[in-house]
């Protein structure tokens, strides 16, 4: 099979799996859309320069860690995550009284929002599973060629990546313009998401866990 030649095919294949990973529910979908409900786009769009900070210890776990660590550690890593979502639909469904009807939020608690997407996607399976069976893999290809190549790859996934978690919270921050009950069942479904996805992922750690 002959191999592919110039940037297009990377590209392509970057802006993909990038498309892909932003349409696809999952736990920083739901922690996005529970942030935009409650404090609008402003506050919440920092949060999607998110894989920017957490992709870079993940490329690394899952290149040269992952590969070589026990299951029970990736079980852990998943519960841990559960944890942490289970936590953060807490801190929601407490916060829906003063949000609800409330002025828009001070943005200078942007970075906060920031960090704990940031936590989020470090402590989502999903990320690790991309980088180890398709980005890697893929990336390691494209450098072979050339390293221009590879680099276009990564610009372009992070690039679209971005763009579509921007454009995700402008969009789901549109539930602040509905009236107060209209609002706080939105915050209220996705703190709930929230909850589901943590407990989903507390159970599944758990057990494999006891399976191992």
């Amino acid at each position: 099979m002959a191999e592919p030649t110039g940037f297009l095919p990377y590209v392509a294949l970057g802006g993909g799996l990038a498309f892909a990973a932003v349409v696809q529910p999952g736990p920083l979908q739901a922690f996005l859309l529970s942030r935009s409900a409650t404090d609008g786009w402003r506050r919440t769009l920092p949060a999607a320069l998110s894989p920017l900070l957490s992709d870079g210890p993940i490329a690394f776990v899952s290149l040269f860690v992952l590969a070589q660590v026990p299951p029970r550690a990736q079980h852990l890593l998943r519960a841990a995550g559960g944890v942490l979502l289970l936590y953060l639909a807490w801190t929601s469904f407490r916060s829906l009284r003063a949000v609800v009807g409330a002025p828009e939020p001070d943005p200078g608690a942007a970075p906060k929002t920031l960090l704990q997407a940031a936590i989020v996607n470090l402590l989502n399976p999903n990320p690790y599973l991309s980088w180890a069976l398709v980005l890697g893999p893929a990336a390691i290809s494209a450098w072979r060629e050339s390293p221009a190549r590879a680099i276009a790859l990564l610009v372009t996934f992070y690039g679209v990546m971005v763009l579509g978690l921007a454009t995700f919270i402008v969009l789901a921050s549109s539930a602040r313009r509905l009236p107060p009950r209209a609002q706080r069942t939105v915050a209220q479904t996705a703190a709930g998401v929230l909850a589901a996805l943590g407990a989903w992922m507390l159970v599944a750690g758990l057990w494999s866990l006891a399976s191992t």
